[in-house]
């Protein structure tokens, strides 16, 4: 029975990317993207475009996951012209590498901490703290957790918090964020007077919402679920961290190819240096890691992760408010 250090090191082996096949999935990701927004501009017939605006955001879901791994130096992070493309993908995605890559790295060090677990995730309330805080203080804490802050991922994570403030936070810093806000909103702008109000609907802001709301449920459930455990500093590891604290998202091929894999979350907090297509193959191969906490993108898994509110340490466990 492998555990602690000696699970990671069982991982290893598979911490090595296939350069080609990291280039043909990125290609073919951004190919297949392209030609969807192309089909939404062109193509005259309208359920056609709509069904192409649809597919538009899932697609940029899966170049997220690609890039996301990207920023973890675990594809192609040598390759200058990958820099070059996913740097843009950042710009274009609002989530530029500058802010992104330092607040999912803090996200990687200190998942499950409670305290210090906020950065770059869902903030976590003890029971206590929230007990004690002052009622604007349990409003700001809801807000940034309710369901509509992630449904509605699009504003709140991508255009105000991972640009706008961001930048606000360090100009110097995250000048690039100011680009993405700048040439989103041009895009935008251009789009609305050259080809008018549907043709913006269809090409930026369906996309972009559906992309950010399926990502920061994502996002949400991986570590907000029904068995979740949080621990203290002098309580926290990293491999109990991974296992105990990140869901198995459970989802069907079309699923896990829309999303890269990334369902299988608990293998990536422990090893992130694995490429997303070879995380199903470290599943299969060890059989440790089969015995992760589940969820699922189901009505009722969906909603039993959004009633979770508070850390109980009495309890050991996520719960709603109806069970303070």
């Amino acid at each position: 029975m492998l555990q602690g250090k000696q699970l990671i090191l069982a991982t290893k082996p598979f911490a090595k990317e296939t350069p080609w096949k990291s280039w043909y999935y990125t290609l073919s990701t951004a190919a297949i993207l392209l030609g969807l927004y192309a089909g939404v501009a062109l193509i005259p017939f309208l359920p056609f475009r709509i069904l192409c605006s649809v597919l538009c955001g899932l697609v940029i879901v899966r170049m997220f996951v690609i890039y996301h791994d990207y920023q973890h130096h675990t594809i192609l992070y040598k390759s200058k012209i990958a820099d070059l493309l996913f740097s843009a993908f950042g710009v274009f995605i609002l989530a530029p590498a500058s802010i992104w890559k330092r607040s999912h790295d803090h996200h990687h060090a200190h998942n499950s901490k409670l305290f210090t677990a906020s950065i770059g995730s869902y903030p976590i309330m003890t029971k206590q703290k929230f007990m004690e805080s002052t009622p604007e203080e349990r409003r700001a804490y809801l807000v940034q957790r309710h369901p509509l802050t992630i449904l509605f991922g699009y504003f709140s994570m991508f255009l105000v918090g991972m640009s706008l403030r961001s930048f606000l936070s360090s100009p110097s810093r995250h000048f690039d964020s100011l680009l993405a806000l700048i040439l989103h909103f041009a895009a935008g702008t251009l789009i609305f007077i050259y080809m008018g109000w549907l043709s913006c609907l269809l090409l930026l802001v369906a996309p972009f919402f559906l992309a950010c709301a399926l990502g920061a449920y994502l996002f949400y459930a991986q570590h907000n679920f029904p068995g979740v455990t949080f621990r203290d500093k002098e309580g926290w590891c990293h491999e109990n961290a991974a296992m105990a604290s990140s869901s198995y998202l459970l989802m069907n091929p079309f699923w896990n190819w829309v999303t890269g894999n990334i369902g299988y979350h608990h293998i990536h907090h422990l090893n992130s240096r694995i490429p997303f297509y070879r995380l199903p193959e470290v599943m299969a191969a060890i059989p440790e890691l089969q015995q992760a906490k589940t969820t699922r993108l189901t009505p009722s898994d969906i909603i039993a992760c959004l009633k979770l509110k508070v850390w109980n340490p009495d309890v050991n466990a996520m719960v709603g408010l109806n069970q303070l």
